[in-house]
C-alpha cells in the first residue's frame, strides 16, 4: 500500500514534521524553567541582567553559603532574570519604603542584578528555610519584620535572618529560586530611622547579601561580618563575592 498522502509528502515524514513542530512549540512556549536552557541555547533566551562593576580580586574577605556539588564554584541566582521580591509591611517602622528602597539600590549596583519589587504581601513566616516553592518556579523573595516570638533565632542581638532556598537547574547546577528576610522589629522600631537610617539600611543590604548567596566572614571590615554595626556599605571582599555570584551562568 502506498503510504504517501495526497501531495507526495510520505506519511512518516509528514508526522515527524508535526512532531518537530510541536516539539518546537513546547520549547518556545512553555512557562516552565525546563526548556529555559535550551531556549538560550538556540539563542532564543533572556538577556542577562548581571552586570557587576569592576572590583579587585584578592582585597578582602568573602564566602559563599553554597556551593556547586563536588565543586568551589557558588549556587547563586540565575543572572539572566530578574529577582522579584514583596515586603509584609507589618510591624514596619514609619519609611521602611525608602529603607528598603535603598538598600535594594546599592545591592543593585553592586551586582548588576535586577531587584523588582512586585509590591506588598501577607505572606509569613520569613524562615528561608520554611518556603517551599514548586518545582522550578522561582517566588518572590519575601522581606518583613518580625520578633523572636515567632522566629526564635532573633533573640538576642540578631537584627536580622536572611537566606535562599535553591532547586537544581540547567546543566546539572544548582540556583536559588525564592528568599526570605525577617528584620527583628525590636531593632527596626527602637531606634530611630532618621539618626539611624545607615545603620538600619546596612543591616537590610547585609541581609540581602545572604539571600543573593554571601556567608558571614571574619573580617570585621567587610558587611558580611556577624556582628558588624559600625560599617554602613559593601566592603572590598563583599563586592568581590557579589560579583562572583552575579557572574555565573545563567540558567
Amino acid at each position: 500500500m502506498d503510504d504517501k498522502p495526497r501531495g507526495g509528502v510520505p506519511a512518516s515524514l509528514a508526522g515527524l514534521l508535526v512532531t518537530g513542530l510541536l516539539l518546537g512549540a513546547l520549547v518556545l512556549l512553555s512557562p516552565s524553567n525546563e526548556f529555559e536552557t535550551t531556549r538560550r541555547l538556540l539563542g532564543l533566551g533572556g538577556e542577562r541582567h548581571a552586570s557587576p562593576p569592576e572590583f579587585t580580586p584578592g582585597q578582602g574577605s568573602y564566602r559563599f553559603l553554597q556551593t556547586q556539588r563536588g565543586s568551589d564554584e557558588p549556587v547563586g541566582w540565575d543572572p539572566c532574570r530578574p529577582i522579584e521580591y514583596a515586603v509584609n509591611p507589618d510591624g514596619a517602622p514609619e519609611g521602611w519604603q525608602d529603607l528598603v528602597g535603598e538598600a535594594v539600590a546599592d545591592v543593585e549596583w553592586a551586582t548588576g542584578f535586577d531587584l523588582t519589587d512586585v509590591g506588598t504581601t501577607d505572606q509569613r513566616p520569613f524562615d528561608p528555610s520554611r518556603r517551599q516553592p514548586a518545582q522550578g518556579l522561582p517566588q518572590p523573595v519575601v522581606i518583613g519584620f518580625a520578633d523572636e516570638d515567632e522566629l526564635a533565632d532573633l533573640a538576642g542581638d540578631t537584627a536580622g535572618l536572611g537566606g535562599g532556598l535553591s532547586q537544581r537547574g540547567g546543566l546539572g547546577r544548582d540556583y536559588y529560586v525564592t528568599g526570605a528576610i525577617a528584620l527583628d522589629t525590636d531593632v527596626f522600631t527602637d531606634r530611630s530611622l532618621t539618626t539611624d537610617f545607615e545603620s538600619m539600611r546596612a543591616i537590610v543590604q547585609h541581609e540581602l547579601g545572604h539571600v543573593l548567596g554571601l556567608d558571614h566572614v571574619e573580617d570585621p571590615s567587610e558587611l558580611m561580618y556577624e556582628t558588624s554595626f559600625g560599617r554602613t556599605g559593601f566592603g572590598p571582599g563583599d563586592l568581590e563575592g557579589l560579583a562572583r555570584l552575579a557572574a555565573i551562568p545563567c540558567r
